[in-house]
């Protein structure tokens, strides 16, 4: 796995250009220049890697824009040692971005394929996180509550058994709508046990995220 100079050239280039569009967290611009985002794609997009456009991965998902990545990242404020869970593991890239900023992540995957691929590049890479084969609307309550919640597939409607895995004080991250009208970043916070109030942050893009199943 090669991680030239004219990779790390073109990575700074991304992360100038994140900043740019309004990304201010400082941990969140170095885990994206940290990051070597081409070996997350198939070898034939290496000179597309750092573009910031979202890219194919098989299974029907993609990798997500760099600048949504750091935008639901910089939305999660995590502190290190929290513990996070991420719905729709993917190629990885956002999940080894949390790493970056300190979280113990747990992240599931719907798409049994994705998930066995994922698991051994993450490994190869040496992240060390939690990937489970699973349905993400379920999320995994035996290993919750979590501190923050991350989707990264956008949902018609707010997952309730997502919310009751989150602490009081966490909240969560998703984008809510369908991919006719775009999705809306969303950031939901549980105030108390029964109580939940919510923030919007403009329109995005995302695959869909497909309930009550998982998909060999």
């Amino acid at each position: 796995m090669i991680d030239s100079y004219k990779h790390k050239g073109m990575r700074k280039a991304l992360v100038n250009e994140v900043q740019q569009k309004g990304i201010k967290d400082a941990a969140v611009l170095e885990a994206i220049g940290k990051l070597p985002r081409h070996l997350f794609l198939d070898s034939s997009f290496d000179r597309f890697a750092y573009q910031d456009v979202a890219f194919p991965i098989g299974s029907g998902q993609t990798i997500s824009q760099p600048y949504t990545v750091a935008f639901q990242s910089e939305l999660l404020e995590i502190k290190k040692g929290e513990k996070i869970l991420e719905v729709g593991t993917g190629s990885g890239y956002q999940a080894c971005v949390l790493v970056e900023l300190g979280a113990k992540v747990f992240s599931i995957e719907r798409q049994r394929n994705l998930y066995e691929k994922t698991k051994k590049f993450v490994q190869k890479l040496g992240y060390r996180m939690n990937l489970f084969y699973g349905d993400g609307y379920k999320g995994l309550p035996t290993y919750g509550p979590f501190d923050k919640i991350i989707v990264t597939a956008g949902a018609p409607e707010i997952p309730k058994e997502l919310l009751i895995q989150l602490k009081v004080g966490g909240w969560m991250v998703i984008p809510i709508g369908n991919q006719e009208k775009g999705q809306i970043m969303t950031k939901i916070t549980r105030v108390s046990e029964k109580e939940f109030a919510q923030k919007t942050y403009g329109n995005f893009a995302f695959v869909p995220m497909l309930k009550n199943r998982a998909a060999d």
